[in-house]
């Protein structure tokens, strides 16, 4: 049995993850990591050291604030990370690369396979269309605090890979000249309850060729997230995506 302490149990996702733990036959949610103690059927800690039993893996949906708390403590009892958490900077992942040396760390912005899929079309198709420009286009929740999304983000950096010398443009409207041919356009709409969109268009001269993925439920972000509860409980320290899980689980 997998023991499993979610971070950030209180918020959306948090949840989703609690409640898709609990139909699984391998793994129990022991306990939850927020902000505020709160008793319950899943008790709810302010503070790591507080929770009673030994878990397994950690698997955090909460703040990028946090990331430093969350790997002095599992580094100290040698327990799994896995991050969801958007908005990273440069900082917290130095602390995710120094941690993955003593313990297993997986680090992915969005852990639904089909997103997966779609980094990896975007891979492919970047490197066969080399003259097409590429704008990226993301829609969530109004209550996102982040922009853009860290999956549109990992989107840029899987076109990246083939074409090096692209640069990231977030907002046009402050210089006025044409597009550049190294440009990524990286757009963010928020509105509603969105659960997240994302469209990469590969535009050339009289051809757009557009590949989306569209979330109606968080379920199937939950469903990924005990893909890598279960991925990552079994590993060697070290630093693993989803491409990891992915060659996983086509072996």
């Amino acid at each position: 049995m997998i023991r499993v302490v979610v971070s950030g149990a209180c918020g959306k996702m948090g949840k989703a993850v609690t409640e898709m733990i609990k139909t699984q036959e391998d793994m129990k949610a022991i306990a939850g990591f927020d902000i505020a103690f709160k008793e319950g059927d899943l008790t709810i800690y302010n503070d790591l050291n507080k929770i009673p039993e030994t878990t397994d893996v950690i698997i955090d949906f909460s703040n990028p604030s946090i990331i430093k708390e969350l790997t002095e403590y599992t580094v100290s009892k040698g327990v799994a990370l896995a991050v969801g958490t958007t908005g990273l900077e440069e900082e917290h992942k130095r602390m995710l690369y120094s941690a993955s040396k003593t313990i297993p760390v997986f680090v992915s912005h969005n852990m639904c396979l089909g997103v997966s899929l779609l980094l990896k079309l975007a891979k492919e198709a970047a490197g066969i269309l080399t003259d097409y420009d590429i704008e990226i286009v993301e829609k969530h929740h109004n209550q996102k605090i982040d922009a853009p999304s860290g999956t549109a983000l990992m989107i840029a950096d899987s076109v990246k890979e083939v074409r090096q010398q692209v640069d990231y443009i977030y907002n046009r409207s402050d210089v006025r000249k044409k597009r550049d041919t190294n440009e990524i356009g990286i757009h963010s709409i928020r509105g509603g309850n969105l659960i997240g969109e994302h469209t990469v268009l590969f535009i050339g001269e009289d051809e757009t060729i557009q590949i989306s993925h569209n979330l109606t439920s968080r379920k199937v972000l939950a469903a990924g997230a005990v893909k890598v509860i279960r991925f990552i409980a079994e590993q060697k320290p070290g630093y693993y995506s989803m491409q990891d899980l992915l060659n996983n689980l086509s072996i």
